[in-house]
């Protein structure tokens, strides 16, 4: 019932989330840790804790806390930047409305850098400042581990960005996505390259990740059970810079179509890099090189390669007044993970609305039965926390930096 710190100073139990949540204290049932979790609120409440109940518990605060996790900063920190200008941008538009509940949102922003250890440690940070709602993370590795972190302290996560199926398929109660899955997103790929495009020789290539090699053999799947079986399949090191080596063995192999599954730091280069050598192939890659970064990178190279990516959403009526309210704070609203951030929130927000709570499990139970209106149009969710409609279609890139639906 009680818990000594390192330093042999008394804290109750219920102060300490993961002492009564994880699997050496009580067993990993989760109603079990649904009712230990309402207790520990409960008590709280009751001034049982009255000196922290304030820094821990939401309930009676005039701000709601979301927190933002994803990449502030490394080699993918863009992306954190799309999903932290739609996170702020729908926070800024709920507020400007009245809130939620009668409190106000105050977005917290974590770096996780898009490292799987630093995600665990920005989750456990989170559980320990007391934030119950979470936008992020973002790159699926990061994400993974996080989440195991959040259902089990009941923490809602709702990542706008990470499409691994893995994540998913470990029947979380607390985590959902605005966003599909890879092998959605594979499949679409590969059709778009069996119907549309029609190579002879092809290559898939990743960069390892649980994200990008996970694409990567969604499309192969998908090809060879079509009788398009790739001639090669291969793994690049991300942050390598040199990439003559592949390049000579695609060239060798008469490669005539490049799938990449990764980010567009690596792509850019070997696009680049392709075509200083005299290599021409169609390349095509998924959401997660989508940004005008790759052209800055890739040059010229860049024009005409296609992408999976979730929809336009910054091109639809609704969203107008949206788009014009992030540009006129200098931001870009075309990114990827714009909207689907922006809807992260709406999620859990138009939840709190129709229960008058904020309880991550009854937001939960509430998000799983009901079909939600949000900027990215109405999104109905299976058990897993999964959309049950595909949000990608495949797009042409340009060296201006944008984006054109392909033919």
């Amino acid at each position: 019932m009680f818990h000594f710190d390192a330093e042999g100073i008394f804290e109750p139990f219920f102060l300490k989330p993961k002492y009564f949540l994880s699997p050496q204290g009580i067993s990993n049932n989760k109603n079990l840790r649904h009712m230990m979790n309402k207790i520990a609120k409960k008590l709280m409440t009751l001034g049982t804790v009255a000196a922290l109940a304030g820094a821990v518990s939401v309930a009676n605060a005039e701000t709601l806390k979301i927190g933002l996790a994803g990449p502030a900063t490394g080699p993918v920190a863009q992306y954190g930047d799309m999903q932290k200008i739609g996170v702020m941008a729908a926070i800024d538009d709920i507020n400007k409305a009245g809130g939620i509940n009668g409190m106000q949102l105050e977005g917290v922003i974590y770096d996780d850098a898009c490292d799987p250890k630093q995600a665990v440690a920005v989750a456990n940070k989170i559980v320990n400042d007391g934030v119950q709602h979470v936008v992020g993370h973002l790159c699926s590795s990061s994400t993974e581990p996080a989440a195991d972190i959040y259902d089990e302290e009941g923490v809602l996560m709702i990542t706008a960005a990470s499409t691994s199926p893995t994540i998913t398929e470990k029947g979380f109660q607390l985590v959902f996505r605005t966003i599909g899955l890879d092998s959605l997103q594979g499949s679409l790929a590969a059709d778009h390259i069996l119907n549309s495009v029609k190579p002879q020789r092809v290559a898939v290539i990743h960069d390892k990740q649980q994200y990008g090699e996970g694409l990567a053999t969604a499309v192969k799947t998908k090809l060879e059970g079509n009788n398009l079986n790739p001639v090669m399949f291969e793994g690049v090191t991300p942050g390598d810079k040199d990439f003559s080596a592949l390049i000579a063995k695609l060239k060798k192999n008469n490669i005539d179509f490049v799938y990449y599954g990764g980010y567009h730091p690596e792509l850019g280069l070997i696009l680049r890099q392709s075509s200083e050598k005299g290599f021409k192939a169609q390349f095509m890659g998924p959401e997660g090189v989508v940004n005008s970064d790759l052209a800055k990178i890739a040059g010229k190279a860049v024009e005409g390669v296609l992408a999976t990516a979730p929809k336009s959403f910054d091109q639809n009526a609704v969203n107008q007044a949206r788009v014009e309210a992030i540009k006129a704070k200098g931001e870009d609203p075309t990114g990827p993970f714009v909207f689907t951030a922006y809807a992260a929130v709406e999620v859990m927000t138009n939840a709190m609305k129709a229960t008058g709570k904020t309880d991550p499990f009854e937001l939960a139970d509430h998000i799983r039965a009901t079909e939600l209106d949000t900027a990215i149009g109405k999104v109905k969710y299976n058990k897993q926390g999964d959309l049950t409609e595909s949000t990608f279609l495949v797009y042409k890139l340009h060296q201006d930096g944008s984006k054109t639906p392909a033919q």
